[in-house]
């Protein structure tokens, strides 16, 4: 498991080695706990806060952010 050093005010971003497509991180925090496609930004699974979601779709859009995410999946989960 890999944490992303995103600064967010409740909630941590993680990605999982050998997980399943599509690509995604786990956002946790208080109230939140979902997967959430890289490229939309969409969660596509479980629940998360209207507020913990702003602030992810903030962070996550940003390129610099949206580089480090990709980057780390790819990392974490390239199949040959």
């Amino acid at each position: 498991m890999a944490s992303i050093d995103a600064p967010l005010s409740n909630c941590k971003v993680y990605i999982y080695p050998g997980d399943h497509n599509p690509a995604h991180f786990h956002l946790k925090g208080p109230d939140s706990r979902a997967s959430v496609d890289i490229m939309s930004l969409e969660v596509i699974a479980g629940k998360a806060s209207k507020r913990d979601l702003a602030e992810i779709k903030e962070w996550a859009a940003k390129p610099e952010n949206l580089a480090l995410l990709v980057s780390e999946w790819r990392r974490l989960n390239e199949r040959e």
